[in-house]
C-alpha cells in the first residue's frame, strides 16, 4: 500500500515563496488522477490537491467499468474484479428479467488500489501531491497574468497560495473551483448509499441485480453487484422525503434472504453521496481552467455511470491543456465546451425525466412486465450492454471550428 504522506507536499517547502505551476488540480479522485497523470506524461510540472491523506478511505463511487472502459483504457489487472455478463432486472414485485451477454460487459473496480495506483504513477512522472489540503479560493493572477491564477489553500489549518496556468476543478458535483470560475454549477442530482461486503461463499454466479421500486428507490434504482469477490448493495433515489440510509435497510429487508444471500459476509466500506444526472454542463471552461469529472457534470442522465465519461473527458481535458501550455494562448481553453457534449444526451434526458416521475408503483410493474415481451427484452439488452455512453473527441481543426462557434466565442482565428 502506498504511503501517500510520503508523496505529500510540505508545508516548509510551500511556504518559502510562492511556488509555480503549470496545472494546480483539485481533487484527487478518478478524473484528477487520470488527468495528472497523462499531463504529467507529457511533461506539465502539475500539483494535485485533495483533502484526503488516504486516497483509498471514503470512496464515493460503485466503480462499475463498462466493456468499453476497461477495452480502451489500460487499468492495473489487480484493480479490477472478474467480468460480469449477467444481468437481472427486477419490477417492484421482484419478477425477474434476466438477459446474458457473450462478452463480459462490467468489471467492479477496487478503486481503492486504482486510486494508489494511479497516484504511484503521477509521482513517479513528477507531479507534486499535497493531501489533507483544503482549497479555499482561487483569483486572477492580475499583477501578472489574467488568465493565470493565484490558488489559496489550507494544509493542516495553515495557509498557504500557489501561482498556475491552469486549474482544474475535479473537485466533484458540488465544485467550489466553478464558482470561482464563473462555470456551470450542477442543479439536478439524485443521492445514492451502498454497502460493500467481503464474502467467502464460494462458487458465486458474477451478476448485476438492478431493481426498480419507486418507494425504495424514487426517480432511479436499487442494485446489487456481485462479481464474485465483492458485493455490493445500495440505492439511489430523489425527492425531499427521500432518506438514504433508511432506503438502503428497507432495501436488505426485502431482498436478503428472499433472492439473495449473505452467506459467511463481512461489511467492510459503507459508500455515499450526490450524483449529478442534468448531463454535460454547457459552460464547463474559461481561459483560467476548467470541470472534469462530475464538477462538469460528466455522468450519464440516464444510468449515473460516470466512470466511462470520466476517462473520456479527462483524456480530451488533458489533450487541450497540453496544447494551451504549448502555445501559450489561454484561449485554447475554449475549445473545451459542454456544448458539444449535451446533443448526444439529450434522448437520455428526457428518459431520466419520464423516469423521475413514475413514482407509481402499478405503473413501474406494468412498465417491467413489457421489458420481459422479446421485442422489449432487446431494448433493455441494448440499455444494459450498449456502448453508446461518452463520444470519443479528437481536436481537429473542424472540432475547434465547431466548438468554438458553439461556445460563442468567436476567437477560432487566434488559435
Amino acid at each position: 500500500m502506498i504511503d501517500n504522506n510520503q508523496h505529500s507536499l510540505r508545508i516548509p517547502w510551500l511556504m518559502r515563496n510562492m511556488n509555480r505551476f503549470d496545472v494546480v488540480i483539485i481533487g484527487a479522485g478518478l478524473a484528477g488522477l487520470q488527468c495528472a497523470k497523462l499531463l504529467s506524461q507529457r511533461g506539465a510540472k502539475i500539483l494535485l490537491v485533495d483533502r484526503k491523506t488516504d486516497l483509498a478511505k471514503g470512496v464515493h463511487t460503485t466503480g462499475i467499468f463498462v466493456r468499453r472502459t476497461f477495452t480502451d483504457f489500460a487499468f492495473p489487472e489487480e484493480t479490477l474484479g472478474p467480468p460480469v455478463r449477467d444481468v437481472s432486472f427486477y419490477s417492484p414485485s421482484l419478477k425477474v428479467l434476466k438477459i446474458a451477454s457473450k462478452h463480459g460487459e462490467f468489471r467492479v473496480g477496487k478503486m481503492g488500489k486504482l486510486y494508489e495506483s494511479l497516484l504511484l504513477e503521477c509521482v513517479e512522472n513528477g507531479v507534486r501531491f499535497s493531501g489533507a489540503t483544503r482549497y479555499v479560493s482561487s483569483a486572477p493572477a492580475v499583477d501578472e497574468s489574467p488568465s493565470d491564477s493565484i490558488v489559496s489553500l489550507e494544509k493542516n489549518g495553515a495557509p498557504f497560495e500557489v501561482h498556475t496556468k491552469v486549474l482544474i476543478g475535479a473537485d466533484g458535483a458540488n465544485s467550489r473551483v466553478a464558482q470561482d470560475l464563473a462555470l456551470d454549477a450542477n442543479k439536478e442530482f439524485i443521492v445514492g448509499v451502498e454497502e460493500v461486503w467481503n464474502s467467502a461463499a464460494r462458487n458465486r454466479e458474477p451478476r448485476l441485480h438492478c431493481f426498480l421500486d419507486a418507494k425504495l428507490a424514487p426517480g432511479y434504482l436499487a442494485w446489487i453487484a456481485d462479481d464474485g469477490e465483492g458485493i455490493h448493495i445500495g440505492v439511489g433515489g430523489r425527492g425531499e422525503n427521500f432518506e438514504s440510509r433508511e432506503a438502503l435497510e428497507d432495501f436488505k429487508a426485502k431482498t436478503i434472504g428472499n433472492i439473495f444471500a449473505l452467506e459467511e459476509a463481512e461489511l467492510i466500506e459503507k459508500r455515499g453521496g450526490k450524483i449529478p444526472v442534468g448531463g454535460v454542463l454547457k459552460t464547463i471552461s474559461c481561459e483560467r481552467g476548467l470541470l472534469i469529472g462530475d464538477a462538469s457534470g460528466a455522468v450519464s442522465p440516464l444510468t449515473a455511470g460516470g466512470l466511462d465519461p470520466c476517462m473520456r473527458l479527462s483524456k480530451f481535458a488533458a489533450e487541450i491543456v497540453a496544447e494551451r501550455l504549448r502555445l501559450g494562448n489561454p484561449k485554447i481553453l475554449f475549445r473545451y465546451s459542454g456544448e458539444l457534449f449535451r446533443t448526444r444526451f439529450i434522448s437520455r434526458i428526457w428518459m431520466r425525466k419520464l423516469i423521475s416521475r413514475l413514482t407509481n408503483q402499478t405503473a413501474l410493474e406494468i412498465g417491467c412486465a413489457f421489458l420481459r415481451l422479446p421485442l422489449f427484452k432487446k431494448f433493455a439488452a441494448h440499455v444494459f450492454f450498449g456502448h453508446g455512453s461518452f463520444p470519443d473527441i479528437s481536436t481537429t481543426k473542424e472540432f475547434d471550428r465547431a466548438v468554438l462557434e458553439a461556445a460563442g466565442k468567436g476567437v477560432a482565428h487566434e488559435i
